[in-house]
């Protein structure tokens, strides 16, 4: 079930550019991203938090007390919103320079194996080798898939900007941070929704100074509204409540490689809903990306050591 959960965040993840596709005109990347955040985060606390009082109240009277809120947690909480309020402007820039098809390889590419890396370097516990397989071949199919929709559009660039390549990274690295981070909380014995809330209730807050400096004018169209309750609503405040809950199972290694998912659905959605064309590269990318998910899932059934904290969704 946990696996199901990530993918299916992953899945809701992956309508956000078809959704900004399909919606009004006049939108700027950082508007879309900032209200996104906005309606999105303050969803998200919401949404989560009275899911940890519900949990709350189910709590054995045999269990282990909750954990007191201290500074290191307190700061790793807000950690994770400020890099879920970074993650957006920096992919952006990443597409502004080097175009959508390499900016989504380098980021999506980048995330699982850093989430990787930085987890092996906070608890020295190398990754399976399932997981090292599953990442190359998932990874490997969004490379494909990059090369194969550039070589075949209109958005073809000449060269890779450097820093265009570091935002994408940088954009990349926030994922890692915010899925080892939520780890260690989910290890302290923090109740996995109080977890998310504050995410989002952090990241709303920080995204919430941005409004006076974008343009909104395109919220007074009902398409600008019905775009920005799904992009908050389904692709933040829902997505993340099941990807956290998710990563409650799993490894955080694990749950970002599952993430890949996302360039499946945006690719499928690209060519039902926006009509779009992949080339035979792009084709043989998303089976062989998702051969890797599938081999992931298949690895993922038994549990990790340590043992999760169990919750209730």
């Amino acid at each position: 079930m946990h696996v199901l959960a990530v993918l299916a965040a992953a899945m809701l993840f992956g309508t956000t550019g078809t959704s900004q596709a399909l919606g009004p005109d006049g939108t700027t990347p950082l508007s879309i991203g900032v209200m996104r955040m906005v309606v999105g985060g303050t969803g998200l606390a919401i949404i989560a938090f009275l899911l940890a009082a519900r949990h709350a109240r189910r709590r054995p009277v045999d269990a282990a007390p909750a954990p007191r809120l201290g500074m290191r947690s307190l700061s790793l909480m807000v950690l994770t919103g400020a890099c879920l309020a970074l993650y957006q402007p920096l992919f952006f820039l990443g597409t502004a320079r080097n175009g959508v098809a390499v900016a989504t390889v380098v980021a999506l590419g980048s995330a699982p194996i850093l989430a990787g890396l930085l987890e092996w370097a906070l608890t020295r516990r190398m990754p399976s080798a399932t997981w090292i397989g599953a990442t190359a071949l998932a990874t490997l199919g969004v490379v494909l898939l990059g090369v194969g929709g550039e070589a075949g559009g209109t958005g073809s660039v000449g060269g890779t900007d450097p820093i265009g390549l570091l935002a994408s990274i940088g954009a990349g690295a926030s994922f890692a941070v915010i899925a080892n981070a939520q780890r260690r909380l989910l290890d302290e014995g923090w109740d996995p929704f109080t977890v998310v809330g504050a995410m989002g209730a952090s990241s709303a807050v920080i995204c919430a100074l941005a409004l006076p400096f974008v343009d909104l004018a395109w919220l007074g169209t009902t398409s600008g509204v019905v775009m920005t309750l799904w992009l908050g609503l389904a692709t933040i405040s829902v997505a993340y409540v099941l990807f956290t809950w998710g990563l409650s199972g799993l490894t955080a290694a694990t749950a970002a490689t599952l993430t890949l998912g996302e360039p499946l659905t945006a690719s499928v959605l690209g060519i039902v809903a926006l009509g779009e064309r992949l080339s035979l590269l792009a084709i043989v990318g998303l089976f062989v990306l998702g051969a890797g998910l599938a081999l992931l899932a298949w690895g993922s059934r038994t549990p990790r050591d340590p043992q999760p904290y169990a919750v209730e969704a």
